[in-house]
């Protein structure tokens, strides 16, 4: 590996980077705990036919539903896909399913302390903040866009 600017790698430098990434690990490591336990509750807990009751079949309902169903019930994108096409398979509108798929693996309601405490308050707000935004406008534009191609 070629040095940068002249600076040598040394076990000592090897090792002053371990203690200072085994240090942030273990500042995180109960939050990380945290929201992983919290995250299966909900993924448990939210399922797809408590979801499917909630949503009303108006565009504008299902889609703000759906971004806020997906928000809090945070995920990953494989069980968003699976929970989507179930939604789907029970008459659930396309725009809530869209908002629903993208605000699962942008938003995150339970990770929003954990996030804060990595990256800072402000830029955890504006984050989720923009991925709600585009969780509703990116979920309006699929299906319009669905149904001028189909």
């Amino acid at each position: 590996m070629p040095e940068r600017s002249g600076e040598k790698r040394t076990p000592s430098h090897f090792r002053r980077s371990a203690k200072q990434t085994f240090a942030l690990l273990k500042m995180i490591t109960p939050m990380l705990l945290a929201v992983i336990g919290l995250v299966g509750l909900f993924e448990t807990l939210v399922t797809p036919q408590m979801l499917h009751s909630l949503f009303t079949g108006e565009p504008v309902e299902d889609t703000v539903i759906g971004t806020v169903a997906g928000g809090v019930s945070v995920g990953q994108p494989f069980m968003s896909y699976i929970i989507g096409g179930e939604l789907l398979d029970e008459g659930v509108s396309l725009y809530a399913v869209a908002a629903f798929i993208l605000s699962f693996v942008t938003l995150g309601v339970v990770q929003l302390p954990l996030e804060a405490q990595l990256f800072g308050l402000r830029f955890t707000v504006v984050r989720n903040l923009l991925a709600l935004l585009f969780a509703l406008l990116i979920s309006a534009a699929t299906v319009v866009t669905l149904r001028m191609i189909s």
